[in-house]
């Protein structure tokens, strides 16, 4: 009987210590579930975009190197190398390097963003055996973001006489009304990072990032983190986002209000845009593009536009007023040229960290919206068609026309 009270007694003691110390793997949750937006990856658009690009085998190829890690130091690694490497397969596409995978044009921004969404799906929802935290997780899918968008590839010009234009695009947005869209602005980032354009005043290397469409990246400070290295070093930059059909827009001015609309993860936001210092904020920033000689040259077959319109709250008024001409003095934002969205909001915050930095008056900068980009007529079903390839090709060679003028002309 002794010795089973003994036997006993070191049982429950190794239960104890079960229950009140715990393993490395049980000190980090359980991994969340996938996001709104990457549960859109078991569609069947998604899926075919993936395999027709040969970008299908982008997120197995990280899985494969998580499952490899034996820490999360090894984890960092592989997916710091992961995303480079897809920032730079996407490039590579875009610009005709390498072999052709898949029947889709080169053109395409689309493989990027669905093979990006299956490696953040990825590493959502991995759970290691050597536990992993929140904080570690958050670090993971950051540098997976950063690296996968090109946001640390921004490369400096080397050469007398290269000057640098910096040039931003987005994920495509509003996938529960089309999931096949794609972004121009997106597309153009690909079809121009690291290429060299003639000027009149010397040649010009563009260098190029691309953003999400959701309004928590944009809380936390992407936007600043990414541009603030560079800027100063910069002799002309351009946020780029899809804007109305058939036209290119120059917004003259950008608003300090965030409208609502729901993003790519299916979340609104309405408040003034949330900046570092916000006593010191204003309600309007300008662009500093040479907007008038840019709508003066041909570029291309699309009209461009200099919009100057805005929509305010008038000073000691309550109600929005859409003001054509532009915002009058102490004057509250309800909508910028280019709404009250996410394009909006990164003209607002690019060219409000170009004046915080004290570069007004010496960079040229601002936002420009594209057209809409859109199917041939009669497409309802397919992922792409020759008047889309058309469409998005054109809108490439008119943003890089216009990059050419303003680089020119600022």
């Amino acid at each position: 009987m002794n010795s089973i009270r003994v036997r006993l007694g070191v049982l429950g003691l190794a239960l104890l210590a079960g229950f009140t110390t715990p393993t490395a793997a049980s000190a980090a949750r359980a991994a969340p579930a996938p996001t709104v937006e990457e549960q859109r990856l078991d569609r069947a658009v998604p899926r075919e975009i993936l395999r027709r690009s040969g970008f299908d085998t982008v997120a197995p190829r990280l899985a494969r190197a998580l499952d490899a890690a034996r820490s999360y130091g090894e984890a960092r690694r592989a997916v710091t190398r992961e995303g480079t490497r897809l920032w730079q397969r996407a490039v590579d596409r875009a610009q005709g390097r390498g072999p052709l995978a898949g029947d889709l044009s080169r053109d395409d921004d689309r493989p990027l963003y669905w093979a990006r969404l299956g490696m953040t799906r990825d590493v959502r929802t991995w759970e290691p055996e050597f536990g992993l935290t929140d904080r570690q997780r958050a670090a993971l899918l950051d540098r997976l973001e950063r690296t996968s968008r090109g946001q640390e590839t921004i490369g400096r010009p080397h050469g007398k006489g290269l000057k640098q234009i910096l040039l931003t695009g987005f994920d495509p947005f509003t996938l529960d009304r089309d999931i096949r869209i794609s972004n121009p602005s997106g597309a153009t980032a690909l079809a121009l990072d690291g290429t060299v354009i003639e000027t009149a005043d010397g040649p010009a290397r563009i260098e190029t990032a691309v953003f999400p469409v959701r309004w928590r990246d944009f809380t936390d400070g992407t936007v600043e983190r990414t541009l603030r290295p560079h800027l100063p070093g910069t002799d002309l930059f351009t946020t780029v986002s899809q804007g109305r059909a058939g036209r290119f827009d120059i917004e003259r001015t950008n608003g300090a209000w965030r409208g609502g609309f729901g993003d790519n993860d299916g979340i609104g936001r309405t408040e003034t845009v949330p900046v570092s210092d916000p006593a010191s904020q204003p309600q309007w920033t300008t662009t500093t593009l040479p907007y008038r000689e840019i709508v003066a040259a041909h570029t291309g077959r699309f009209p461009v536009y200099d919009n100057t319109g805005v929509t305010e709250i008038p000073a000691g008024g309550t109600e929005p007023v859409v003001r054509p001409d532009g915002p009058t003095p102490g004057s509250t934002a309800r909508a910028g040229g280019g709404g009250d969205y996410l394009s909006n909001e990164i003209a607002y915050r690019a060219t409000l960290l170009r004046d915080r930095l004290g570069l007004h008056d010496t960079l040229p900068g601002g936002h420009v919206h594209t057209p809409v980009l859109q199917f041939g007529a009669g497409n309802t079903t397919q992922i792409t068609d020759p008047e889309f390839v058309r469409n998005r090709l054109d809108i490439i060679a008119q943003v890089k026309a216009i990059l050419r003028v303003a680089a020119e002309r600022a």
